[in-house]
């Protein structure tokens, strides 16, 4: 695993440097190129994990997305009971004279009785189905925002993933340009053999070794800070397996902005939640006029006195809930109603512009990004690898002093990480890109 051959060259290079002399040092200098060619080994000496296997595993394992989930379904249950007429309401009475005991006074009044009824509150017609609806929409929210959650989650696991590879790829690039330092401290150590370079040559040389294993040592510690943000996402155990990434591969876009924006606009969960809650406040605003209209209740009785006497009694009822409190209550309710209506219509314009402007500013980053590689394959890189070798000649010939050689070398390691930096960013803006629009662009 590439992050234990960091780890072992890292303290074998501190232990040369601490307990050798300065001859065994400038001795280190000419065979660090071989430790560094033995101890950096291939980034995928492990199983690699491909990122489809992580995103099915979030979606699956995640507890942000499953907490998500819960409260969408938590959602779905309420329309039904808000739109479910109120329990009906069971009455016993009794009525006795001359006896306070229960059920008796039938031998001493002929005005005692027992009564059994039922009574039932019923809204004004369409309120239930108003509040059903509402409630409705509001489900539809959270599966929303279950939509918006997945793919924020899926979209920190790409970068991280993304930022993985990158740092995966740049032991390869420290081994392969491990061996251009290794030319450069050969030069430099014939030079100074001969008679015609410096042992500072020797030593800056070695300071560039130096550098190399500081760089290491920080994308180990990235590397370390990354494999817990994606087990994190993952919710694996902390002290679980690393993973190891796939190379990183530029991926083409194919599709326009305005094919993206058009995706953005059907398929974006925020735009879509946006749009949810304007019907919702609509619904609302409708509701608030019904609660003008007055409710009922209805209540039915059974009355029974003396069974030897008298006939059993029966009484229906009807009783109206009038709302006589306008200025008070469905005024101000209805003007909240319609002032939450405006509210979001104004949320859904701004949403839809925030939404078209980081669209555009991941969209003008995979083009300006595409730009840069193309400029990297075909120019920078290839120009750089030339001009360090013209360098290297020049300083073996006497022709050219050790500084310009070395800049040659950085100017290589330089672009070759940058390279690789720039690859990591495109892929993920081509994340950021799926994570608003929806669309698999890999």
């Amino acid at each position: 695993m590439f992050s234990i051959a960091r780890k072992n060259f890292a303290a074998r290079l501190l232990c040369a440097a601490r307990s050798r002399s300065i001859s065994v040092t400038l001795l280190t200098v000419i065979l660090a190129p071989h430790a560094l060619a033995q101890e950096v080994v291939p980034s995928h000496t492990a199983t690699v994990t491909p990122l489809a296997a992580l995103i099915a595993e979030a979606e699956k394992n995640n507890p942000q997305i499953e907490s998500a989930r819960q409260g969408w379904q938590a959602a779905k249950q309420v329309p039904t009971q808000v739109a479910t007429l109120p329990d009906p309401q069971f009455n016993l009475q009794h009525f006795s004279v001359g006896s306070p005991r229960p059920f008796a006074g039938y031998t001493n009044s002929d005005f005692a009785y027992i009564g059994l009824g039922i009574s039932q509150d019923i809204p004004y017609p369409g309120k239930l189905r108003l509040k059903g609806e509402i409630a409705k929409r509001e489900a539809d929210v959270s599966q929303q925002q279950v939509e918006s959650i997945r793919r924020s989650i899926l979209a920190q696991l790409k970068a991280a993933y993304f930022q993985l590879a990158y740092l995966s790829k740049t032991l390869t690039i420290l081994e392969q340009d491990g061996e251009l330092l290794k030319q450069v401290q050969q030069a430099a150590d014939a030079r100074y053999r001969s008679g015609m370079g410096t042992q500072q040559d020797l030593l800056q040389a070695q300071l560039q070794q130096t550098k190399l294993l500081r760089e290491i040592a920080m994308h180990h510690l990235e590397v370390g800070k990354l494999e817990a943000q994606l087990k994190q996402v993952l919710s694996r155990p902390q002290d679980s397996p690393d993973i190891e990434p796939t190379d990183l591969v530029e991926t083409p876009l194919v599709l326009t902005y305005a094919e993206l924006l058009a995706a953005a606009q059907v398929q974006n969960p925020e735009i879509a939640s946006a749009k949810k809650m304007i019907e919702k406040q609509s619904l609302q605003v409708d509701l608030a006029h019904k609660d003008f209209y007055p409710d009922f209740n209805v209540q039915y009785m059974w009355e029974r006195t003396d069974p030897t006497q008298f006939r059993a009694y029966y009484m229906l009822s009807v009783g109206v809930r009038v709302p006589i409190y306008h200025g008070r209550k469905q005024r101000p309710e209805l003007a909240q109603a319609e002032a939450e209506q405006l509210r979001a219509r104004s949320e859904l314009q701004a949403q839809s512009q925030q939404v078209a402007a980081e669209l555009r500013t991941y969209f003008v980053t995979t083009q300006q990004i595409s730009e840069l590689l193309k400029i990297h394959r075909e120019g920078l890189s290839p120009q750089s690898r030339s001009a360090f070798q013209a360098a290297l000649v020049a300083y073996q010939s006497n022709k050219q002093n050790f500084q310009a050689l070395l800049a040659a070398f950085l100017d290589v390691l330089r672009l070759d990480e940058e390279y690789w930096q720039n690859v990591g960013e495109y892929e993920t803006a081509i994340a950021r890109l799926e994570q608003i629009t929806g669309l698999s662009l890999r």
